[in-house]
C-alpha cells in the first residue's frame, strides 16, 4: 500500500462497526460459498500430533477442547487452500497464525516475498517496525495464544507497478467469516492498511486512510486502524507527526492492556457476580 493518502473528505459522525467484517460477497462469485468446518472423527489422526503435547503415547483428540479442535481443523483447511492458485506468481503458501487464547488480532494486507519464502508473517522490515510500534518482542508477537495474525490475503499476490498487488479478492470473504468467530478472546483488532480498514470498518471508515487513522479513538475498544509500517511509508510518517505523538501511545497502552489480560491466569481474574 502506498503511504500517500488523500484527505479530501471532511470528518463526519459515523457509527462504530459491529464485530463482523463487512465483506462484499458479490465481488467474486467463486468466494460466495464458504467451506464447511469439518470436525468429524476422521481428522483425529492427522491433528493429534499437532494438538497434543509430545509424549510416548499420543493423547486422543477427544481430550482436546472443542474450540481448539475446530480452530486447528480450519487452519489445516486454510493452509491447504488452492482457490486462487492460477493467479499467484509464486504459487500458494497461505500464511496465518491463530490460537484460541489470542487477545490481539492483527489484520494486515498480504505476505511479501520474504514472508512467502519463510512462511513467517511480518518477518521483514515492516514487521520489525510493527513490533516497535506495539512495544512487544518477537516471542510475544509470535505466541499464537497472545497474538493472532490473519491478513486480508493469505498468499503473496504478486508485484504491480508501484509495489505488491492488492490481496486476492477471493481470500478474506471465503475464510475470515469462518475464522474470526473462533477467536472469541480477542480484545483488540489492529487494522493495518487500507484493505483491512475497508473490509472491517465498512461505511464507518473515513474518506482516506489518514483520516481513519487520525480518528482511531472512534473505533475503540474493538478496532484500532493503523497505517502500514512499511519503510515505503516513511514519507507519510514524516508528514503526519501526530501519529507518533498521539496514536502510538494509545496503541501501546491498548496492546499492553489486552496482553495483560492474556497473561493473567483464569483462576486469579476477577469473577463477575452472577
Amino acid at each position: 500500500m502506498r503511504g500517500r493518502a488523500r484527505d479530501k473528505h471532511p470528518r463526519t459522525a459515523t457509527s462504530v462497526p459491529s464485530g463482523r467484517p463487512s465483506f462484499r460477497r458479490d465481488r467474486d462469485k467463486q468466494s460466495s460459498a464458504p467451506l464447511a468446518v469439518d470436525s468429524s472423527p476422521k481428522t483425529d489422526h492427522r491433528l493429534s500430533s499437532v494438538l497434543c503435547p509430545l509424549s510416548s503415547v499420543l493423547c486422543p483428540l477427544s481430550s482436546v477442547p472443542a474450540p481448539t479442535r475446530r480452530l486447528a481443523t480450519l487452519l489445516t483447511q486454510i493452509r491447504a487452500c488452492r482457490v486462487c492458485e492460477a493467479h499467484l506468481p509464486l504459487g500458494p503458501n497461505p500464511v496465518v497464525r491463530a490460537g484460541v487464547g489470542a487477545r490481539v488480532l492483527i489484520v494486515g494486507q498480504a505476505p511479501g516475498t520474504k514472508v512467502h519464502a519463510t512462511g513467517i508473517p511480518w518477518n521483514d522490515a515492516s514487521g520489525d517496525r510493527l513490533r516497535q510500534w506495539l512495544a512487544i518482542d518477537r516471542d510475544t508477537f509470535y505466541d499464537e495464544q497472545q497474538v493472532a495474525i490473519v491478513p486480508m490475503g493469505f498468499c503473496y499476490p504478486g508485484r504491480g507497478h508501484g509495489g505488491d498487488l492488492p490481496p486476492r479478492p477471493e481470500c478474506a470473504p471465503l475464510w475470515h467469516p469462518q475464522l474470526i468467530p473462533l477467536l472469541t478472546r480477542v480484545r483488540l483488532v489492529l487494522l493495518i492498511g487500507r484493505y483491512a480498514q475497508v473490509g472491517y470498518l465498512g461505511k464507518s471508515q473515513r474518506g482516506s486512510l489518514t483520516e481513519t487513522v487520525r480518528a482511531a479513538h472512534d473505533y475503540l475498544p474493538r478496532y484500532l486502524p493503523l497505517p502500514h509500517p512499511s519503510p515505503r511509508n516513511q514519507m507519510w510518517l514524516r508528514r503526519h507527526p501526530w501519529f507518533e505523538r498521539d496514536i502510538l501511545p494509545l496503541l501501546r497502552e491498548r496492546v499492553a492492556a489486552a496482553l495483560a489480560d492474556a497473561s493473567t491466569p483464569t483462576s486469579t481474574r476477577e469473577k463477575k457476580p452472577r
